[in-house]
C-alpha cells in the first residue's frame, strides 16, 4: 500500500521555495526556477532519509573510533528527461552515492484526442532489491509517471519506489494510488485540485521543462 508524504502542509522552508516555483515574477528567472528545484528535491530527500535502512559502522577519526551508522540501502535516482533534472541534482545532492538512472518520455495531443504518452529509451542498471527515487517535477495525470515506471522495472523488481514531484494534482495522486502495484511512497512539494482541458495541473505553475531550460524547439 502506497503512502503520501506532503511537504507544504507542515511548516518549512519548503513553502518559499515552492512558492517561487510558482510565482510568475520570480519563476522567470532560470537559474533560480532550477535551483528551487533542487532545493525541494534536497528536502524530500532528507525525509526519504528517514525512511532508509541503516547499518551500524565505526569511523576512525584522527583522535579515536566514532560508533556510528550508515545507509545499508542501494539507491538509484531516477528522471524524466529534460524537467526531472533540477530535482535530479537535489536529490545526488543529498545521496551522493547512489546510481543514476534515466527515462525519455514525451506528451503530444491532437486537437479532439486524448493526450499520449510516448517512451524513447530507459537506461538504468539492475534494480533487483535497490530503493529506486523516480523525481519529476510535476504529477499531473500520474499515467506518464506510471509508464516510465513499467518501463525502469523491465530491470528489476526494486525493494521500493519513491516517487518525488514538486507539484502533483489530485486526480494525478488518485491514478497512482489505484493503479501501482509495487511497494512505494509519494513525496510531494505539495497538491493541487485539478487538471485543466490539456491536462496541465490548475493552479500548478506552468511547464517546469521550458521554465527551466527554455522554449522547446
Amino acid at each position: 500500500m502506497s503512502k503520501t508524504f506532503i511537504l507544504n502542509q507542515e511548516a518549512n522552508v519548503g513553502s518559499n521555495y515552492i512558492n517561487e516555483l510558482r510565482d510568475i515574477n520570480v519563476q522567470t528567472d532560470r537559474a533560480r526556477f532550477r535551483r528551487n528545484l533542487e532545493r525541494v528535491g534536497e528536502l524530500l530527500s532528507y525525509e526519504i532519509s528517514k525512511t532508509l535502512e541503516y547499518k551500524d559502522i565505526d569511523v576512525t577519526t584522527p583522535l579515536g573510533v566514532d560508533h556510528s551508522r550508515t545507509i545499508a540501502d542501494e539507491l538509484v535516482v531516477t528522471t524524466i528527461l529534460r524537467a526531472g533534472l533540477p530535482m535530479y541534482q537535489g536529490v545526488l545532492n543529498v545521496f551522493d552515492h547512489a546510481d543514476s538512472g534515466f527515462i525519455a518520455s514525451y506528451r503530444s495531443n491532437s486537437p479532439g484526442s486524448d493526450v499520449e504518452i510516448n517512451m524513447e529509451y530507459v537506461a538504468s542498471g539492475n534494480l533487483d532489491g535497490k530503493v529506486v527515487i523516480l523525481a519529476d517535477p510535476m504529477l499531473a495525470t500520474g499515467k506518464s509517471l506510471l509508464l516510465a515506471l513499467e518501463g525502469l522495472l523491465k530491470n528489476g523488481t526494486p525493494k521500493h519506489v519513491h516517487i518525488m514531484a514538486a507539484i502533483a494534482s489530485q486526480p494525478g495522486v488518485d491514478y497512482i494510488l489505484e493503479n501501482i502495484n509495487v511497494p512505494s511512497t509519494l513525496w510531494l512539494g505539495a497538491i493541487d485540485p485539478e487538471l485543466n482541458s490539456k491536462s496541465y495541473i490548475i493552479p500548478g505553475l506552468g511547464d517546469a521543462g521550458d521554465l527551466c531550460f527554455g522554449e522547446k524547439i
